[in-house]
C-alpha cells in the first residue's frame, strides 16, 4: 500500500506540510460498492503513478510527514475551520501543543463570546507525571514562537480530563465556556489616567482581560486594521489627532501615553470635526467613494463589475419567513439599504426610501432533484444572481434568495451593490441577520444596540470636512507623492497587454506553511512593521526584478473606517491607496521594509 499527504490541488506536500492522508493499493475502504457518485469523490487519480489509472483513497484526516519517514496524525478535515479569512486546521496547533512536555492531551476549537466575536479557545490537560500545575502564559508563548499569530488561540483552558463520549472520543460539546483571555499576575499595571484610560482601549480592542503597559501591540496580536480602532478611540476619548504611525513607534501603552499627553499638552486638537446624525432636509450628497461607483455606472449602465455576492450554506431546520424578517429588520436598521441614487440639477443625490417594506426573499426549492442536477442547478442560480445587475437609481440594492436542498439544508445567497456596502458591511450583515433571526424565533425583541449614526451621516461629514485647506494639503501630498511615477508598470507576459480592459481575469491563492508565516510575522516584529508590510516589500521586490523598473506602485484597499462611530455600520467605506516602491540603490530587503514601513503610514495617514 501507498501513502501520500496531498494538498487541496491534490498535489503532493513536502516533509512537514500538513494535507490530506491518501492512501493507494488494495482494500482501502468499505461501502462503495455500486455507489459511483460517493465513489468519484473518494477515490481519486493519484499524481505521477507509474501505473496508468492508479487512484487513492482520500481518508478525510490531515496528516504530514516527520523527517525520519513516519506519519503525524493531526486530526480530521471536517475540523477545520476559517476565522478572519484564513483557514485553520485545530489539528495543526493541537500538535504543537503536545510536543510541549508538561501537556498530555488538547483540543482546539472555535468558540464565540456573548459579543458574537469568534476565537480560538485550547483545552489542555497535564501530562501524568508533570508535576507542577500547566502555565497557560508559558503555552501561549509556546505556540507563538512555533505558529503565526492567527492560528494562537486566544483563551486557554486547564482541565484535569477532557470529557469523553460514551465512544471514547472527545466530547466537544461538553468543554466549559473558555474566559475571557488568560489570567495574569505578572503585568505591569497603568500608573497614570492616561495609561489607565488606554489599557483599557487595548483591552476592547484585543478582547483581552488584561495587559501589561510594557507589552507590544502587536505581540498581542494586532495589526494594522485594529491599530486604526485603537486610534479612533485615542481621538475621541482624548480630543488629540495621533497618525497612526506613532502606534507603531511607540507600541507599548507606556510610550503612546506619552505621545497622548504631549499632544494634550501641545493643545493638538483633533483635525476633523465630530460625526453625528444630521436633518435629513434638502438633497443629500454621496460620499466620494459612493461618487466614484455612480459615475461608472454612469459610463456603463447594469454592469455586475460591483456587485458584492455571497453564498452562506445553512444546516438545520430554517423558517423561510423568520429569515425574511430579520432581513427587512436588517434593511429598516441601515438606512443606506434603504437608499437610491438619483439626479437633481445634474448632481447625485441620495433618495431614501421609507422603512417597515416587507422585505422579498425568494425561495427556491430543489429538494426534488437528484444529487448531481441539484448540484448543477445551484452553482446556475448561484451564477446568475451574483451577475443580475443593479438598477441604482430604484433599488433595493440589496437581494437575497434562498435555496431549499432538504429540511435541514438551505443555502442563501446574499447580493449587495458596492455602492452600498463592502467586505466590512458584509460581515456586520451576516452578524446581524444571525441576531435578529435567532431573537425572532425566541419572540424577544432586537439584542442590537442603536446605531449612533447612519451612512448619510457620514457621507455629509466627510464633504464638510474634506473641502477648502484640508482637502487642498490632502491633495498636495499625493500630487508631490506620486509626481514622476511612470503610468504603466511594463511586465513581461506571454500575450500583449489590451488597450482596453476586459475583466477576464482569475484568482490565484498561496498558502503560506506555518513556519515561514511565523518567520515573517518575527521579522515584522523585528522591524516595528506589520506582516502586510513585510509581503507588500517582497511583491514590490519581485515586481521590480520582473520588470526592472526601481519606480513602481502598488494598488491596496484599506477598510477606511477611521472612526468608532462607523464600526458597526453597513456602507461603502473602503478606499484604495497607491503605495509607491522605492527600489534605487539596490537596497538590502530590511532596508526596503522600511522605506515600505514609511511610505505605508503615509499612505494611511493621507487615506
Amino acid at each position: 500500500n501507498r501513502s501520500r499527504i496531498l494538498d487541496r490541488r491534490g498535489s503532493p506536500l513536502p516533509v512537514g506540510d500538513a494535507g490530506e492522508l491518501c492512501l493507494g493499493g488494495d482494500c482501502l475502504a468499505i461501502g462503495y460498492l455500486d455507489a459511483a457518485a460517493p465513489a468519484a469523490q473518494v477515490f481519486v487519480p493519484e499524481p505521477f503513478a507509474a501505473l496508468p489509472g492508479a487512484r487513492l483513497y482520500r481518508t478525510g484526516d490531515l496528516a504530514r510527514w516527520l523527517p525520519d519517514g513516519r506519519l503525524d496524525f493531526l486530526g480530521r478535515l471536517d475540523h477545520q475551520i476559517k476565522l478572519r479569512g484564513l483557514r485553520i486546521e485545530p489539528g495543526e496547533i493541537e500538535s504543537v501543543l503536545l510536543a510541549h512536555e508538561a501537556v498530555g492531551a488538547a483540543v482546539v476549537l472555535l468558540r464565540q463570546n456573548d459579543r458574537g466575536e469568534r476565537r480560538l479557545a485550547a483545552y489542555v490537560t497535564p501530562r501524568p507525571g508533570a508535576g507542577a500545575a500547566l502555565d497557560l502564559h508559558g503555552l501561549r508563548a509556546h505556540l507563538a514562537r512555533r505558529l503565526p499569530e492567527a492560528m494562537v488561540p486566544s483563551a486557554f483552558v486547564a482541565l484535569p480530563a477532557l470529557p469523553l463520549t460514551s465512544g471514547g472520543k472527545v466530547d466537544r460539546a461538553a468543554l466549559p465556556e473558555p474566559p475571557e483571555g488568560l489570567p495574569r499576575a505578572d503585568l505591569l499595571a497603568p500608573r497614570t489616567p492616561v495609561e489607565e484610560i488606554l489599557a483599557g482601549i487595548w483591552c476592547e480592542v484585543l478582547d483581552l482581560p488584561q495587559v501589561g503597559v510594557d507589552e507590544s501591540f502587536f505581540a498581542l496580536g494586532g495589526h494594522s486594521l485594529l491599530a486604526t480602532q485603537v486610534m479612533s478611540r485615542v481621538r475621541r476619548l482624548f480630543g488629540v489627532e495621533l497618525p497612526l504611525r506613532a502606534i507603531f513607534e511607540s507600541p507599548t501603552v507606556a510610550a503612546l501615553a506619552r505621545e497622548a499627553e504631549t499632544a494634550r499638552r501641545a493643545g493638538q486638537g483633533a483635525a476633523a470635526p465630530p460625526l453625528a446624525p444630521l436633518p435629513r432636509t434638502g438633497d443629500l450628497p454621496l460620499s466620494f467613494a459612493q461618487q466614484r461607483l455612480w459615475f461608472l455606472d454612469c459610463l456603463e449602465p447594469g454592469s455586475p463589475a460591483y456587485n458584492m455576492p455571497a453564498a452562506l450554506r445553512v444546516e438545520g431546520r430554517l423558517r423561510a419567513s423568520a429569515l425574511s424578517r430579520a432581513l427587512g429588520q436588517v434593511v429598516d436598521r441601515h438606512e443606506v439599504l434603504r437608499t437610491s441614487f438619483g439626479m437633481r440639477a445634474g448632481t447625485a443625490v441620495q433618495v431614501f426610501h421609507p422603512t417597515g417594506r416587507p422585505f422579498l426573499l425568494r425561495v427556491v426549492d430543489l429538494a426534488g432533484l437528484p444529487t448531481a442536477a441539484r448540484q448543477a442547478e445551484s452553482s446556475r442560480l448561484t451564477r446568475e444572481e451574483a451577475l443580475q445587475p443593479f438598477d441604482l437609481s430604484r433599488g433595493p440594492l440589496l437581494r437575497a434568495r434562498l435555496l431549499r436542498w432538504s429540511a435541514g439544508e438551505h443555502l442563501a445567497l446574499l447580493t449587495m451593490h458596492h455602492i452600498v456596502s463592502d467586505g466590512w458591511s458584509l460581515r456586520v450583515l451576516i452578524e446581524e441577520v444571525g441576531a435578529l433571526y435567532s431573537a425572532g424565533l425566541a419572540g424577544h425583541p432586537s439584542p442590537l444596540p442603536e446605531l449612533p449614526v447612519q451612512y448619510a451621516d457620514y457621507a455629509q461629514w466627510q464633504r464638510a470636512w474634506l473641502s477648502g485647506e484640508v482637502l487642498a494639503g490632502e491633495l498636495a501630498y499625493w500630487r508631490r507623492r506620486l509626481a514622476g511615477l511612470p503610468p504603466l508598470l511594463d511586465l513581461p507576459a506571454d500575450r500583449p497587454r489590451p488597450a482596453v480592459r476586459s475583466h477576464r481575469g482569475a484568482v490565484e491563492t498561496a498558502e503560506l506553511g506555518p513556519a515561514l508565516a511565523a518567520a515573517l510575522a518575527t521579522l515584522a516584529r523585528q522591524e516595528g512593521a506589520t506582516p502586510f508590510m513585510v509581503l507588500l516589500a517582497a511583491w514590490q521586490a519581485l515586481l521590480g526584478r520582473w520588470s526592472g523598473c526601481e519606480d513602481l506602485a502598488v494598488g491596496s484597499p484599506i477598510a477606511g473606517r477611521n472612526r468608532e462611530e462607523t464600526e458597526r455600520l453597513i456602507g461603502f467605506f473602503v478606499n484604495t491607496l497607491v503605495l509607491r516602491a522605492d527600489l534605487s540603490g539596490e537596497p538590502g530587503f530590511r532596508d526596503l521594509l522600511g522605506r515600505v514601513r514609511e511610505g505605508a503610514l503615509a499612505a494611511h495617514e493621507h487615506q
